[in-house]
């Protein structure tokens, strides 16, 4: 075969690469691209419009600070709304040394 075939330079670009490739065959746990964080923040990147009109700058902190806990929430496996209301009711009255209890993943943990 020539070298100077397309299907010799794929082999070569596929050669070359096999050093970084060996990982992602060896631990099947390990992805090949990112689309699982792509898909985690396409709803902030097709409400990115709306969110110039957040009002201020403490706003548009206090949208981010929201979706930061739902996102959390989301990935522990835990319903956001559930979580969120089961917080607002009882932060008022709960010590400031074990906010850890109110975090999602022990509220996770709580629930199954």
């Amino acid at each position: 075969m020539s070298a100077k075939t397309p299907l010799a330079g794929a082999i070569r670009y596929a050669l070359t690469r096999m050093k970084r490739l060996r990982p992602y065959l060896e631990n099947g746990f390990l992805e090949l691209d990112n689309n699982s964080a792509e898909r985690s923040m396409r709803p902030i990147s097709l409400g990115k419009k709306n969110y110039l009109f957040m009002g201020s700058e403490g706003g548009g902190k206090a949208a981010a600070i929201a979706y930061t806990l739902i996102e959390t929430a989301k990935l522990n496996g835990v319903d956001p709304q559930a979580w969120l209301t089961h917080v607002l009711s009882r932060i008022a009255d709960h010590k400031i040394t074990k906010l850890d209890e109110l975090m999602p993943w022990h509220h996770a943990q709580t629930q199954a």
